[in-house]
């Protein structure tokens, strides 16, 4: 293709065609040019002066800036149309990445999509280069074991999932499990957040019991709750379950931490206690109690559960009972210096005094271990 000749050189040749000393043919002869390209400088050159109609140079570069910024701001438009939903969620701008790779391939240039989507060339180019970045992977790796310990027991929180991701095999500073626990929204369901509000957790089992606390054998009905009392070394949590029928506490765990671990150790120690089957288990909504762990516990052992109302203590009553006792006869009774030293008193006063001396009314003045023994007897006869 030709070279445009100089506009200097063009406004010369004009000049001198417009003073008619020669016919053009020979003016363009003598400049080396056409007598064609010669008509059509003239021509131009009458618009420009205004002589004849038609567009300028200078309204051609305006019109041709206009079209330019309009396909711009049209192309912007897309951007943020497409963008609206990766706003909306407010992520980080290295997430918007793969959007500009969309918009490259739909025409949009990669700079004015980084540019309204508020981040440099060089660091989506980065980015293409290596999509996801070690930190990235690790980060999600630590994700998805925090969902799944806090899966297991609702109740943990950052500090707890901190704790536990050792044994999985991950090392991970408290910050950093705080930082990613707070963007994934994983929270204890004790916890208080500003401006959220949370609603009690739904039941995983149907209400079977319905205040009604009565039984016709051993392992009919089986009743469990926790209950925390403080120590000088900090708080120490009891898992009970009690039989209905006996009023036996046929299985209990004690731990310093109330993880739906607590509550399966229980229902552990009652079934090898019991050996039952299709027993129903009543529980508050508790968290340990709605646990995964927990849930796969009872189906695993044949056994059925059941589950209260939120706010409703009357609708686990017999147990709120035998926790009041053991309240009133251990926990209140003296300051406790340690853990192990209230679980022993709790220990004690379970399988000595409640299970072999205390004499209940309701079991025909019976201690619940000469009732049970009584009844198995019978059974045998």
């Amino acid at each position: 293709m030709p070279k445009p000749y100089p506009a200097e050189f063009r406004r010369d040749v004009v000049a001198v065609a417009r003073k008619h000393e020669a016919p053009l043919a020979q003016i363009a002869k003598d400049f080396g040019i056409s007598e064609a390209t010669l008509h059509n400088w003239l021509k131009k050159a009458d618009i420009e002066d205004g002589s004849s109609p038609g567009v300028t140079e200078k309204e051609a570069a305006e019109l041709r800036e206009a079209k330019k910024r309009i396909r711009l701001l049209e192309q912007e438009n897309e951007i943020l149309r497409r963008a609206a939903a990766f706003f909306a969620r407010e992520l980080p701008p290295k997430m918007t990445y793969p959007l500009v790779l969309d918009l490259a391939a739909d025409g949009i240039p990669v700079a004015v999509a980084c540019r309204v989507l508020g981040f440099s060339k060089q660091a989506f180019y980065k980015w293409k280069a290596n999509p996801v970045s070690d930190r990235d992977r690790a980060d999600a790796h630590l994700i998805n074991a925090a969902l799944d310990v806090h899966l297991d027991d609702p109740a943990f929180g950052y500090r707890f999932i901190a704790d536990e991701l050792p044994a999985l095999g991950i090392s991970a500073g408290e910050n950093r499990v705080q930082r990613l626990c707070s963007s994934q929204r994983i929270w204890s369901v004790f916890a208080k957040k500003r401006g959220l509000s949370r609603k009690a957790g739904p039941p995983v089992h149907e209400d079977l019991v319905d205040r009604d606390f009565t039984a016709t054998a051993l392992n009919e009905l089986w009743l469990t709750d926790i209950t925390e009392h403080r120590t000088d070394e900090g708080k120490l949590y009891l898992c009970a379950i009690k039989d209905v029928y006996s009023n036996r506490i046929v299985g209990y765990s004690i731990d310093e931490r109330m993880k739906a671990s607590l509550a399966v150790s229980a229902l552990r120690n009652a079934v090898a206690l019991r050996s039952p089957r299709g027993t129903v288990v009543h529980s508050d909504r508790g968290s340990q109690f709605r646990s995964t762990v927990f849930v796969r516990a009872l189906k695993s052992n044949g056994l059925t559960g059941s589950m209260g109302r939120v706010g409703a203590c009357g609708d686990n009553a017999a147990m709120e009972s035998f926790f009041a006792l053991l309240q009133k006869n251990v926990l209140d009774r003296r300051r406790w210096s340690t853990r192990q030293e209230l679980r022993l008193a709790i220990v004690t006063w379970i399988e000595k005094t409640y299970h072999r001396r205390r004499r209940q009314r309701a079991l025909g003045r019976l201690t619940p271990i000469e009732f049970e023994t009584i009844e198995t007897d019978l059974q045998a006869a």
